[in-house]
């Protein structure tokens, strides 16, 4: 195994390291934004099922293992799950999310290189999570409760009331 192979699963570690930093600020919102990234890597599922395109390795040398047949190209999961991350992670805090971002673009990058992906899945497969996430977070904003100006800021003087 190369480099690139171990490396394309490390990214995901990144990720989830990055949410369970964001957990202790953000708790419910960050366990929602994870719940994004899972609805997003099973709409791929379905993608998948419905297209089941073969996996260039079928066909020409990869650097990674080709995963079993019926185990399909299009889109990446990898790749969703790298894009819903990176979405939900910018939502959270933008400085996470631009290192989500390469880090993103890195793991797509990388399905590629390895030869068990076509760019086609890896871009499609960004686009889907990014989407799926951007949607959950936008709901997620209109569903916040405006905090009222006469509303105590802390939660000591809340209690004082």
């Amino acid at each position: 195994m190369t480099w690139l192979v171990i490396g394309t699963d490390a990214v995901l570690g990144v990720f989830a390291l990055m949410f369970a930093v964001l957990w202790f600020r953000h708790r419910l919102r960050a366990f929602l934004a994870g719940a994004g990234v899972v609805v997003a890597y099973a709409v791929s599922e379905v993608v998948k099922i419905v297209v089941q395109e073969e996996r260039p390795c079928r066909t020409a040398p990869s650097l990674a293992p080709c995963p079993d047949p019926g185990d399909w190209s299009f889109p990446s999961n990898h790749s969703v799950i790298a894009g819903a991350s990176a979405m939900a992670i910018w939502f959270l805090h933008r400085t996470y999310g631009w290192v989500a971002m390469v880090c993103a673009l890195a793991a797509a990058s990388s399905r590629v290189i390895v030869g068990v992906h076509y760019v086609h899945d890896v871009l499609a497969g960004l686009a889907l999570g990014a989407l799926v996430s951007w949607g959950i977070a936008v709901v997620l904003k209109k569903r916040e409760r405006p905090v009222r100006q006469d509303e105590a800021p802390t939660v000591v003087l809340q209690r004082l009331r």
